[in-house]
């Protein structure tokens, strides 16, 4: 069965189907198609991505002839689709628990991420900050019975997240000035600890040129923006 993957890993939901690849130690290609905003000049985007991504959406899989976008679907395509160790609990009940908790995931924590390193405005960062730190505190009631985010071992919920994990010190830098409980650090360095955690890791280098496109951002959109400063003083 031959697989592809349409991405890249500036992209956070790249990120995800990249972990769970590597996790499952499941043999493909990567076909490097970078987000608008990344493409270097004359980049040329590949006319199979083209036709079968209309919105220009990444990723994209093609598992044989069969396309599909959107992370969590691509998630659970190759659950269905290829034969390696699963992601995914047996039972449809913990499956349930598993979508749901990747659903808050996705809408509790990502959402604020975006939000810090879009941000143009000191005011509104810092409160972004505020929200992602505490949408990632909630995570201690999934960790609290063993220690991850739904049953025993990795699952696929640690696949939505990990992109937070690997782009947090760039977050930092951006004015995420949260700190994360004890069990959810505990939980980040079990995960990057895993094959598909030390698949997706940053070099100092990708860090760097995260940092640097939304800086660059920033001071475009508003070229007074100072960013240095990473949140105003609180009285």
């Amino acid at each position: 069965m031959s697989v592809t993957l349409f991405g890249h890993w500036i992209c956070p939901y790249s990120v995800r189907v990249s972990f769970a690849l590597a996790e499952r130690g499941i043999d493909h290609d990567l076909v490097e198609v970078p987000p608008t905003a990344a493409r270097p000049k004359g980049f040329v985007v590949p006319a199979e991505f083209v036709e079968r991504s209309p919105r220009g959406e990444i990723p994209m899989i093609r598992i044989d002839g069969e396309y599909l976008t959107d992370s969590i679907p691509i998630l659970e395509l190759l659950e269905e689709r290829i034969d390696a160790r699963s992601l995914f609990p047996l039972r449809e009940e913990d499956r349930s628990v598993a979508r749901s908790r990747m659903a808050a995931i996705d809408a509790n924590i990502f959402t604020p991420m975006i939000r810090v390193y879009y941000g143009v405005d000191s005011e509104h960062i810092a409160k972004a900050s505020d929200d992602l730190t505490s949408a990632l505190a909630a995570l201690d009631t999934y960790l609290a019975d063993h220690g991850w985010l739904v049953g025993e071992a990795p699952s696929l919920a640690e696949a939505v997240l990990v992109p937070v994990y690997v782009r947090l010190e760039g977050l930092r830098r951006l004015g995420f000035v949260g700190e994360l409980t004890e069990s959810v650090a505990a939980h980040r360095e079990r995960t990057m600890s895993l094959s598909g955690g030390r698949a997706v890791a940053w070099t100092d280098a990708m860090t760097d040129e995260f940092v640097r496109r939304f800086e660059t951002f920033r001071t475009r959109q508003r070229p007074d923006f100072d960013a240095g400063r990473r949140r105003p003083e609180r009285f």
